[in-house]
């Protein structure tokens, strides 16, 4: 009988997580034995700090990739949209699973959607994509810094600390509690993070067996969208702590990705749609961001 080690945080989320990957190679071998590795991230240690000051989409990943690269695991299974587009040497994403609900949903008190929360409502969010979008469809809110798991989440806004908070739908669901939202955004309308909803799992580029083990759940479908999600996302550098929202869907063999850049202040925010081969979702995405960069055309320019 084979098995892996599987390296994940051990967060409720996490886990829940975790299960699924395992549960994906279990099918594909009934054999496996997988067996967790538990790691504390930077996040799980700092609940305070608002994310994009200690370290941004890096911080839950980082310490959950040393266990790989230490020897400790076999394979890590990581959020994708918590995982930085640059390369990690040695390392590979040899699997993307099965994409989930990719949207961000509303959890209010009183059963209220957004537009029925009175003026000053306090939100609760600890993403600037999600701030900026929020203030466009309700300037008059207060969205406020939250952090903590998604069981903290909810209960801030149970116990009258919070009148809302907006987390992502996949997250909710994967714990059986999407019944508890209160409205659903729209993808198109309300931008996920660049490849939000979809679970990744890594594992050492030597190791052969493992990568080809991997290969067998890896949903070709969902990689050629984040792809073209995570494309954008790297044209902009691994620096960038500005607003990002990106969102791919895949039609036969073309990819149609619609994305936002928000300014430093995160105000206010640029959108832009591309369409392309989805076997170059990476140049189209990476194009996307160049267009979004660039300074807009003056007035009277042709």
């Amino acid at each position: 009988m084979s098995s892996l080690r599987l390296a994940t945080r051990g967060s409720q989320l996490a886990m829940a997580q975790s299960d699924i990957a395992a549960d994906a190679l279990r099918a594909a071998d009934p054999a496996l034995e997988v067996e967790y590795v538990l790691v504390r991230s930077e996040g799980d240690i700092d609940r305070t700090s608002p994310l994009h000051q200690i370290g941004g989409r890096g911080v839950f990943v980082r310490a959950v990739e040393q266990a790989l690269l230490d020897g400790r695991a076999d394979i890590a299974m990581h959020s994708l949209k918590d995982v930085p587009t640059a390369p990690v040497e040695g390392l590979m994403l040899a699997a993307i699973l099965t994409r989930g609900d990719p949207r961000d949903v509303l959890v209010a008190s009183g059963g209220r959607r957004l537009a029925e929360l009175p003026s000053g409502a306090r939100v609760g969010t600890g993403s600037v994509r999600r701030r900026l979008l929020l203030h466009a469809l309700r300037p008059d809110l207060d969205v406020v810094e939250i952090r903590g798991n998604v069981d903290t989440r909810i209960s801030k806004v149970a116990g009258g600390e919070y009148d809302a908070v907006v987390i992502a739908a996949a997250g909710l669901d994967r714990l059986g509690r999407l019944g508890e939202a209160t409205q659903v955004f729209e993808a198109l309308e309300f931008l996920p993070s660049p490849g939000q909803g979809a679970i990744a799992v890594q594992c050492r580029e030597d190791d052969a067996d493992t990568v080809e083990r991997l290969l067998a759940v890896d949903d070709a479908g969902t990689r050629a969208a984040v792809e073209a999600e995570r494309g954008f996302l790297a044209e902009l550098g691994a620096g960038c702590t500005r607003p990002v929202g990106a969102y791919a869907q895949i039609d036969g063999s073309l990819v149609a990705l619609r994305a936002m850049l928000g300014d430093d202040a995160g105000e206010h925010a640029r959108f832009g749609d591309a369409t392309g081969p989805s076997a170059d979702g990476d140049d189209l995405g990476r194009g996307l961001a160049r267009q979004l960069l660039a300074p807009p055309p003056t007035n009277g320019a042709p």
